[in-house]
């Protein structure tokens, strides 16, 4: 898979976020990577000023480090979105 830096593919990850156990919101803020992740309150946090590119990025390195699995999921398409991330990942 080959990612996709369009408001499309920044909806389908967004809608895997809000499937999951997390909040994902956008704030200002200065966070060292441009993102933060409050784990024990299960936010996740992302500087709203990043260009689309760079909140795609952001999300996709949040999804590696929270392990996001397809068998956390019950919707087939984000089963799919998922597995299909972890591919990409495998190349890089």
């Amino acid at each position: 898979m080959i990612v996709k830096y369009t408001k499309n593919f920044l909806d389908k990850i967004e809608d895997l976020f809000a499937s999951s156990e997390y909040i994902l919101r956008y704030e200002k803020g200065n966070f060292k990577s441009g993102y933060c992740v409050l784990k024990e309150n299960k936010i996740v946090i992302v500087n709203k000023y990043y260009t689309l590119e760079g909140k795609i990025n952001a999300l996709l390195e949040i999804i590696k480090e929270l392990g996001f699995s397809p068998k956390d999921f019950s919707d087939k398409k984000l089963q799919d979105l998922i597995s299909e991330l972890q591919q990409t990942e495998l190349k890089l």
